[in-house]
């Protein structure tokens, strides 16, 4: 008997190192002589960086970056192998970087994030990775680009920083001075948004209030943003606007699109094929994947949707233990995974279940294994 574990962290709790341990030691208790193996796993969002490069061996280049205020400081990337790279671009612009008091989208840029992709390509990397999310900026990606040598004109010729104020301000774009290892490098950005950069579900008003948007600020930069596609796309001869998910990380993924001609690609799926997760799966009876709440979002790009898809196409069956449980949670078993056990087991308040996170995890996964062993029982 072969168990591969594969979850997401229980966000605050329980990392998916001490999962993977306590899954090991409920299924040598219940199948002795069992054979078991795990994976650290992502989604793209925060700890991607870090599952991929313990998962490849891999190891993190630090570096000096400006911060979403331009503030000095650092920021680290991950190196998979001599010419693959891994970035997240909230290691360098993400919104918990900025107090709260100072959290205005007007005043935030990318650049950051693109000083980090510039010492890849400087360091010789010609397959980049980035994920995207969890972003404080708002500056359609001009910050991101500007780092890597495109600059952005007002109508007087005024060279412009990069900030989400800026964007009404651009009346030309020039291209010319683009890091010229961009042209030879593939760029995978993991994004699991379809919003586009403008509009009522653009960039600026879906996720511009949760960066300090107020309601005044966000039709500023909406008109602003609605500007900046104009005149960049028209530069670039393509519509940036309208590319589904270019909207996220405040129209970052509008730039990577347009400035590097990325691949926009789900996150999970983007995990998966950076840690060989096919290749895992041979000769694996059963895998045991979840994540901290499931519900009918867990179908669209998270962990346990990833992981059972692929479960899935290769007819492995798939399980799932979580934390709790949410509307439309059942939504999962179209995704390969088979049942789902949440680890409460009584009635209790969120802290009392926080608290006792893994004897809870634990309680769960030992039920699981058992009704597993059962059901290898039935028909003998």
């Amino acid at each position: 008997m072969k168990f591969l574990f594969a979850s997401d962290s229980f966000k605050g709790t329980l990392s998916s190192e001490k999962i993977i341990e306590l899954l090991t030691q409920s299924a040598n208790e219940i199948f002795p002589g069992c054979e078991t193996a795990g994976t650290l796993i992502a989604d793209g969002g925060e700890g991607t960086v870090d599952a991929v490069i313990a998962m490849t061996k891999g190891s993190l280049i630090e570096v000096p970056v400006h911060g979403p205020l331009m503030e000095e400081t650092k920021a680290v990337y991950g190196k998979i192998n001599e010419d693959s790279a891994i970035i997240e671009m909230a290691a360098a612009s993400g919104l918990p970087m900025v107090p709260a008091q100072l959290r205005n989208p007007l005043n935030t840029t990318t650049y950051g994030t693109g000083e980090l992709i510039k010492d890849a390509l400087d360091k010789g990397f010609r397959n980049i990775s980035i994920a995207l999310g969890g972003s404080a900026t708002n500056d359609g990606g001009m910050g991101a680009m500007a780092a890597l040598g495109v600059k952005f004109y007002d109508k007087d010729g005024n060279l412009l920083k990069g900030v989400g104020s800026d964007l009404a301000k651009v009346a030309k774009v020039d291209v010319s001075g683009i890091h010229p290892a961009v042209a030879e490098t593939k760029f995978t950005v993991m994004c699991d948004v379809n919003n586009p950069l403008t509009g009522p579900d653009g960039a600026t008003y879906t996720f511009g209030k949760q960066k300090g948007g107020t309601p005044e600020i966000l039709d500023e930069l909406e008109a602003g943003m609605k500007s900046y596609a104009a005149v960049a796309g028209e530069a670039l001869g393509m519509d940036i606007d309208h590319i589904a998910g270019a909207g996220a990380a405040g129209g970052l993924g509008a730039a990577v699109c347009g400035f590097l001609k990325a691949t926009l690609k789900s996150g999970i799926e983007t995990v998966l094929d950076l840690i060989d997760f096919d290749t895992m799966l041979e000769g694996v009876d059963v895998v045991v994947t979840g994540e901290g709440r499931i519900d009918w979002q867990s179908a669209f790009g998270k962990v346990p949707s990833g992981i059972g898809m692929r479960c899935k196409n290769k007819g492995i069956p798939a399980v799932a233990i979580v934390g709790g449980m949410g509307n439309g949670a059942e939504k999962i078993y179209e995704f390969g995974v088979e049942s789902i056990i949440p680890t409460i087991n009584g009635a209790m308040d969120i802290e009392e279940a926080l608290e006792r996170a893994e004897e809870l995890y634990k309680g769960a996964a030992d039920r699981m294994f058992r009704f597993l062993k059962v059901g290898m029982s039935i028909g003998r």
